[in-house]
């Protein structure tokens, strides 16, 4: 953690102080800006990107190679409501829906994150990967599994292999959850997981307006994975 100062608790344990207090009168209890040598940024070069999702087609990693595709993906993330979103009476919240780069907050094109996460993938070299933290088919994906598949993606160990005949996708075989393309239902499973995504891609075009409608190649990208 950057920035942040620490007290101790009524138990005696070391707590973490992430924002800045003041009393009632709006005098500064705890500020950051008290720190002379401060930092609000790292200088390490950003180098590696991974969308979270919950995909029961998807198995626990998949290595996204193509930089168009690692960008409209993450613009078809596939997620759950958090409780930080008002939600409507009536809608599920354990429903799957897609919430681009996972920021439902978006007030700008929603073109503009495709266009700039794209620049990262295409022009600076930085990895994407898609984590599935839910269920692959119908068994849940452990914590465990994810943290062993984050350390070795950060200690450059992990192993990739093709998924499926599938281009610029890679995954990893972990031990059961290893997807099953000669399984019919299985590949009726993530062709409709594609299909959805270019669908919802479609319904962009009507959305406000069509603001947030994304170009011709993102399109593209996902029904070569179709073909």
């Amino acid at each position: 953690m950057q920035n942040c100062g620490a007290t101790i608790d009524a138990e005696g344990k070391l707590v973490p102080v992430t924002e800045d207090i003041r009393n009632g009168n709006g005098r500064a209890i705890k500020s950051k800006l008290w720190a002379a040598n401060r930092v609000d940024k790292l200088d390490e070069p950003i180098n590696t990107i991974v969308w979270l999702m919950k995909d029961h087609a998807l198995p626990p990693v998949i290595k996204l190679e193509d930089p168009v595709l690692a960008s409209v993906m993450g613009a078809c993330l596939a997620t759950k409501r958090t409780t930080a979103e008002k939600i409507l009476k009536g809608v599920d919240r354990d429903a799957l829906v897609f919430e681009p780069y996972a920021n439902p907050f978006r007030t700008y094109a929603l073109e503009q994150d495709y266009y700039k996460f794209k620049a990262l993938f295409q022009e600076r070299g930085v990895s994407c990967y898609i984590i599935n933290t839910g269920h692959f088919l119908d068994r849940k994906i452990p914590k465990e599994v994810t943290i062993a598949i984050i350390e070795q993606i950060v200690d450059e160990t992990a192993v990739f292999k093709p998924f499926g005949n599938l281009p610029g996708l890679k995954t990893m075989d972990i031990e059961g959850f290893v997807p099953k393309f000669k399984d019919k239902g299985y590949e009726e499973l993530l062709t409709n997981g594609m299909e959805n995504r270019i669908n919802y891609l479609v319904s962009l075009k009507e959305l406000k307006g069509g603001r947030d409608q994304l170009p011709r190649e993102a399109f593209a990208a996902l029904q070569k994975l179709l073909k």
